[in-house]
């Protein structure tokens, strides 16, 4: 339970005025080198209001003493959730949905035509996959098309889905979500075949979903050789949150990361920041993809 003086420290937070501008943009630097996110100017609220029941739980009186302890390394765990406080971002089921509808019914046919039988599994990254709908949506697509084509697939499909906060690789990893959750872009249709009701009235993602996706933490700002190359990778709305420079050198990784002709998804709403020699735009109507050049 939240005490009074918390309460009265939250208030004082949530007034943009209270918050030093020198602090904020310290906050901001640390959040920069920690994982690249660059914030704006009009996001103390933001920032504050994501950093209340963290400053609760480890007894931090005011934000000054937060950036003090973040920038001089003092508390590894305060850290960590800060992070995870700070790029955990709303998610849904089969965001903006052309990306799906064009994986299930132009690439996996042609990925998995007479031609390719014999190349291997196909590989798909899902990057900042956050707490799973995006690479359970996929999964789900793998089985539609596996139904359509009487139950077999040509090619088998592993799915590798990454993001920088473990609490949310967590929850992904469990595949379970409550009911709020699988609302969110969820049709009835899917929940029954795809989910199992729990005993708390929660769903659970059926093992034919889970079993082909692999979670592993990840820093976009990191190397991703390890993770091998990919035929289709989606990263989406997840490079508005880096500054140019950043957005350039993560998709110039992501075009190394792909095999020649691999697909890239991006969020409606972002394009190729500076990196259009390395990918040609291609029309999916509706939607928009690229290919690795």
């Amino acid at each position: 339970m939240i005490n009074k003086d918390s309460n009265d420290v939250f208030a004082k937070l949530a007034t943009q005025g209270n918050v030093d501008q020198a602090e904020f943009d310290q906050f901001r630097q640390f959040l920069e080198d920690a994982c690249g996110i660059s914030l704006g100017d009009n996001k103390q609220y933001l920032v504050t209001n994501r950093m209340r029941r963290l400053m609760d739980d480890h007894k931090i009186a005011n934000f000054g003493e937060l950036v003090r302890n973040l920038r001089h390394g003092l508390n590894r765990k305060l850290k960590e959730q800060v992070i995870d406080a700070m790029t955990t971002n709303e998610t849904f089921w089969f965001r903006d949905i052309y990306p799906y509808d064009h994986l299930k019914n132009s690439l996996f046919p042609q990925l998995m035509g007479p031609a390719n039988k014999m190349i291997g599994p196909i590989r798909i990254w899902s990057a900042a996959c956050s707490s799973g709908q995006e690479p359970y949506s996929i999964s789900m697509m793998v089985e539609e098309f596996k139904l359509k084509n009487m139950g077999t697939l040509p090619r088998q499909v592993q799915i590798v889905a990454t993001d920088l906060s473990t609490t949310v690789l967590e929850q992904a990893r469990s595949g379970e979500y409550d009911k709020l959750s699988v609302m969110r872009g969820l049709s009835n249709d899917r929940l029954d075949r795809f989910f199992d009701k729990t005993p708390q009235g929660n769903w659970k993602v059926k093992s034919v979903l889970r079993d082909r996706i692999d979670f592993r933490p990840i820093n976009l700002m990191d190397s991703y050789a390890a993770l091998g190359k990919f035929d289709i990778v989606f990263c989406r709305n997840v490079l508005i949150y880096f500054n140019a420079d950043l957005k350039r050198q993560i998709l110039q990784k992501i075009h190394a990361s792909l095999k020649p002709q691999g697909i890239l998804y991006l969020g409606s709403s972002e394009g190729l920041a500076g990196a259009a020699d390395l990918f040609e735009m291609v029309r999916c109507d509706p939607g928009i993809l690229y290919k690795a050049i």
